[in-house]
């Protein structure tokens, strides 16, 4: 289950650290998403999904 992000859509809202913390984080210089499991474990599926489906930017794309 890769997972990639669009920095340029991200609006840092944060939705993604509350949902997946595991998984992504938030830059300290600009608050911009960073994946920090691109190809997170199959039991941390529904929560990366709930965060890419959170996201008000839409800037989490799961394959």
């Amino acid at each position: 289950m890769p997972v990639s992000v669009d920095k340029d859509r991200c609006c840092s809202s944060g939705q993604c650290v509350l949902t997946a913390p595991t998984v992504f984080d938030q830059s300290d210089e600009d608050g911009l998403v960073v994946v920090l499991q691109a190809e997170p474990p199959a039991h941390l599926a529904p929560e990366v999904r709930l965060a890419a489906t959170l996201c008000p930017g839409r800037a989490i794309t799961v394959s």
